[in-house]
């Protein structure tokens, strides 16, 4: 097994409002090409931010999306959603909301009323995961994967536990079936704890510090909010040993697509024709209603 090293780190950028309930900056598509990390087609992070307590939850109103799936992770606060194939549903720390916009979908975001109405610290991450071109006009749907329901494999020396969301980890599963080769981990790692990954050295591969620090195959040290993409084709393992309690790790990695790429807005899809005729899709009404 040969080491895999960092290849770029990058530390949060500018800050953008979507709606009025996310605050978050980019990682994919701004220091790193939407290709280099393919199939991560965008990743926002919404790193701590503190709410005042609201009557009237926070949000981002009906939106469409098509051609790709979003996946929310929640690690601070509740997120609520609800669509226009009528799901609804809330996610809490820890909690996964996986949704596949494949053919077309109209859907909003807020935070969970209760929630709102107490306030307090927020952070979460979405990402946007490319569909293959045969997967596109795929049903929409959603998988709704709890903390308390995912594969946890537990490491030695009371080191802390890998939340498998998707993927494999020791040979342990995850719940979220996917439509190319994706893994997705949450690391939950006490003080020395320490985590040995593997992947095919071709995915491409990163990491977000959620909270706490790491050191990298025992030499490169980073802490909260920094995100890291390892190199490729050289190695296949990395070590995270954690340098403070309660540190968090996303780990992601996936095989490429390696397809062609039409993308404006909301839209994902592999020719500008498609794009065309997803706008055209949505302004019929073909998304349905919310």
């Amino acid at each position: 097994m040969n080491t895999r090293n960092i290849e770029k780190v990058l530390h949060p950028g500018s800050f953008n409002w979507v709606g009025n309930a996310f605050y978050t900056t980019s990682f994919i598509g701004r220091g790193i090409t939407r290709r280099r990390m393919d199939p991560f087609f965008a990743l926002g992070y919404n790193a701590d931010i503190e709410f005042e307590a609201e009557e009237i939850p926070r949000g981002v109103g009906p939106h469409p999306h098509k051609g790709f799936e979003t996946v929310t992770v929640a690690y601070k606060g509740k997120i609520a959603h609800r669509d226009s194939y009528r799901n609804h549903g809330v996610i809490g720390e820890g909690d996964v909301q996986w949704m596949t916009a494949g053919a077309g979908i109209l859907h909003e975001e807020y935070h969970e009323e209760e929630w709102s109405k107490e306030g307090g610290t927020f952070q979460m991450v979405q990402m946007w995961v490319n569909l293959p071109a045969k997967d596109r006009e795929t049903k929409p749907h959603y998988q709704d994967l709890l903390f308390d329901d995912m594969t946890k494999v537990q490491l030695e020396n009371n080191g802390g536990f890998i939340n498998v969301i998707a993927g494999e980890y020791q040979g342990q599963k995850g719940k979220a079936t996917t439509y190319s080769p994706i893994n997705m981990f949450n690391a939950y790692l006490n003080k020395g704890g320490k985590a040995v990954f593997e992947f095919p050295n071709h995915y491409n591969t990163a990491i977000l510090i959620i909270e706490g620090g790491v050191v990298v195959n025992g030499t490169e040290n980073l802490n909260k909010d920094t995100f890291a993409m390892f190199e490729n084709e050289k190695g296949d393992t990395f070590s995270l040993e954690a340098t403070s309690d309660n540190t968090i790790v996303l780990i992601v990695s996936g095989e490429p697509l390696n397809e062609p790429i039409a993308h404006y807005g909301p839209f994902v899809m592999n020719t500008q024709e498609q794009l065309v005729k997803a706008f055209e899709e949505f302004q019929a009404g073909k998304f349905g209603t919310l």
